[in-house]
């Protein structure tokens, strides 16, 4: 495990190009649940299954449902950075990681100091009503009793990507460039099974692809680096090489 660190201490030392994208597991080290996890959502019972209940079929016909089940599962604002996101806002500020893509919707990476971060998948910090688009905080959605109204009578809705709804387009295109354009890619924290996001790696043309996730991922053959460790053991190893 020590050559590794030392190999991803070197890999990093050496490039001031650094993509970092990373997924669920970069905040379940903060105590976030993932999705997939033996704790995760899609191991627990509901009435619904929780792709159903996060698409965007559901929340257009049953928003009562929608939003019992996002304000009691999707309320992450009380979660504090973690060690993952703190060495990332050291690298940002050395100049040497350009950007973070994230498929996580906590807003811990911004909550952390990181500026340049690209959120795939939405953050639930945004918020807006469907018919008039204005702009409402986590805390009215959360807070709020039954369906959050706006003051027009709209739906506010989480600038989350539902299940059947697109990418962002712009996101996703800023993503291809930085990722394009990157000398080193570092994949953490995901096991590379939700699409688009996995299709992302094949845009890398650069020097190093490292890959840290607790598993084993159907990209691992392809990395010059795979350490299989959890994130924050990863991280806290990496300062003290």
């Amino acid at each position: 495990m020590n050559d590794k660190i030392r190999e991803l201490k070197e890999i990093i030392s050496n490039s001031n190009n650094i993509v970092f994208f990373g997924g669920a597991g970069v905040s379940t080290e903060s105590g976030i649940p993932d999705f997939r996890g033996k704790n995760g959502l899609y191991h627990q019972k509901f009435k619904f299954l929780p792709e159903e209940i996060l698409s965007h079929t559901f929340f257009m016909r049953n928003p009562d449902e929608f939003f019992e089940f996002y304000k009691e599962k999707m309320n992450v604002l009380s979660y504090q950075p973690n060690i993952t996101h703190k060495k990332l806002v050291e690298l940002e500020q050395s100049g040497k990681l350009k950007v973070i893509i994230t498929q996580n919707i906590d807003g811990l990476h911004q909550k952390c100091g990181s500026k340049n971060v690209l959120e795939l998948h939405g953050s639930i910090l945004r918020n807006y009503c469907i018919n008039c688009h204005t702009f409402y905080e986590a805390n009215f959605i959360f807070e709020s009793k039954g369906i959050p109204k706006c003051t027009c009578g709209g739906i506010i809705k989480p600038d989350v990507v539902l299940y059947e709804e697109p990418l962002d387009e712009k996101t996703l295109e800023d993503a291809i460039q930085k990722i394009e354009k990157a000398e080193v890619l570092i994949v953490a924290g995901t096991s590379l099974m939700v699409y688009p996001a996995n299709g992302l790696i094949r845009y890398f043309k650069g020097k190093k692809l490292v890959l840290l996730n607790k598993e084993e991922t159907s990209y691992d053959t392809l990395a010059n680096l795979v350490i299989h460790d959890s994130l924050g053991n990863i991280f806290k190893y990496l300062e003290e090489v």
